[in-house]
């Protein structure tokens, strides 16, 4: 998708080009934590996911700060021949180098239809995704808002260009560390005190920040963003304690697909409220949104106990 980005000339084929990139970017997610989880599905499975997730974070930090400097060099054109070589360099080198890995592929020990478990734990696991999946989409609803709405907060309190640049990066490295921290946590505190942490302070800071002297928006960032990505890395997780080894990947796929519903559709709703009641009350209402998370969280304790 990229290469052609770089060589096809128009409009609309540049769509549908972005497009066919983001067909492919899109499967990573899913494949990386199904893979992740098998591999480490015996001990320290959330640890893992959660340096993946950290990972992918790392890369969004330093890959605008790499194509920016190339499209000042040699254009945004050349830039996506790079990035799309580098990507296809990368994808022949794991071509030839995975047999050695062997990373992710499961031990089939039964029919790949079957589950091991009888139909009754089945069913409550199913459930217990299906809670997890709502759960996933308030998480990505709250994420993809906050990105979008707190430089508009930032700026409003009276910041410039640069200090919200700086606030941003301040909250996306939040972001990173708490994927990580939160990914070593789950396998050490469980799943439903994270979430309460997390999502708690994630709810108190999001109103937190339309009310705190402006000078406290600096630290609050940082801290926003442990609570704000962090859940994350333990709803990944989440997902292998519902799901067997064999059927991780689909179940991964709807999972990630789901949660697209948030992250596409509550920038759009807050936008709305926002130019009807104002960015603050908005803000507010995003907060509350948040929170229905704790309480919503509780319905999983009965599944992961059947897990």
């Amino acid at each position: 998708g990229l290469i052609v980005m770089a060589i096809i000339p128009g409009f609309l084929p540049l769509i549908g080009a972005t497009a066919l990139g983001g067909l492919g970017g899109g499967t990573q997610h899913p494949l990386a934590s199904s893979m992740v989880s098998r591999a480490y599905d015996s001990a320290g499975r959330s640890a893992a996911v959660g340096t993946v997730n950290f990972s992918g974070d790392i890369g969004k930090m330093i890959a605008p700060i790499v194509a920016g400097l190339l499209v000042m060099l040699g254009g945004w054109r050349a830039t996506m021949w790079i990035v799309g070589a580098a990507g296809s360099a990368f994808m022949c080198i794991s071509v030839f180098t995975r047999r050695h890995f062997d990373l992710g592929k499961p031990l089939i020990e039964h029919s790949p239809e079957k589950w091991d478990r009888k139909d009754s734990d089945k069913t409550s696991t199913i459930v217990g995704f299906i809670v997890l999946t709502g759960i996933g989409i308030l998480d990505s609803a709250t994420r993809s808002s906050t990105l979008v709405f707190f430089p508009f907060i930032f700026i409003e309190r009276g910041m410039g260009e640069s200090e919200v640049g700086v606030a941003l990066f301040l909250l996306f490295a939040g972001g990173a560390a708490g994927k990580y921290i939160c990914g070593w946590l789950d396998d050490r505190t469980g799943t439903l005190p994270l979430i309460w942490a997390t999502k708690g302070m994630t709810t108190a800071l999001i109103i937190s920040a339309i009310f705190v002297p402006s000078f406290v928006l600096w630290p609050l960032a940082i801290i926003l963003g442990v609570g704000l990505n962090g859940t994350s890395s333990v709803l990944y997780a989440t997902v292998a304690k519902f799901i067997p080894t064999n059927k991780r990947a689909r179940y991964y796929g709807l999972f990630y697909t789901t949660n697209e519903i948030g992250t596409v559709g509550a920038p759009l709703g807050y936008g709305l409220i926002a130019d009807m009641i104002g960015l603050n009350r908005s803000v507010i209402i995003m907060g509350v949104v948040t929170a229905t998370i704790l309480p919503a969280s509780l319905a999983l304790k009965r599944y992961l106990t059947v897990s």
